[in-house]
């Protein structure tokens, strides 16, 4: 993590910025237990089906995403969040506009 932004207010919208044809991210908090991580899509841009051993929240915080999750799709919308369980594959794609998200992980059983 940057210890430049560590005990500061920040506005989150300008914690990643978006990049023309690209995902952005950025981890803000990395620790043996979890991680914090910004990211920006450009509009049709997205993170393949993949799956991972813990549960991880999702806060999209502009834009809209479209997450799939054992094959159910789910629109996302600024100011609203969707947890992907762990072990069921998903996946995140900007089909309608950019968007960016927080992705908070906590690893624990």
């Amino acid at each position: 993590m940057s210890e430049d932004i560590k005990a500061q207010a920040l506005d989150i919208q300008f914690l990643v910025d978006y990049q023309a044809d690209t995902v952005v991210s950025r981890e803000v908090i990395k620790k043996e237990l979890g991680t914090v991580t910004f990211f920006a899509f450009d509009q049709g841009q997205g993170l393949s089906e993949h799956s991972a051993p813990f549960d991880a929240m999702v806060q999209v915080i502009d834009g809209e995403a479209e997450i799939t999750i054992s094959g159910n799709v789910h629109t996302v919308k600024a100011g609203q969040m969707i947890i992907m369980p762990a072990n069921e594959p998903h996946a995140l794609q900007a089909k309608n506009s950019p968007y960016k998200m927080i992705l908070t992980m906590i690893k624990s059983d």
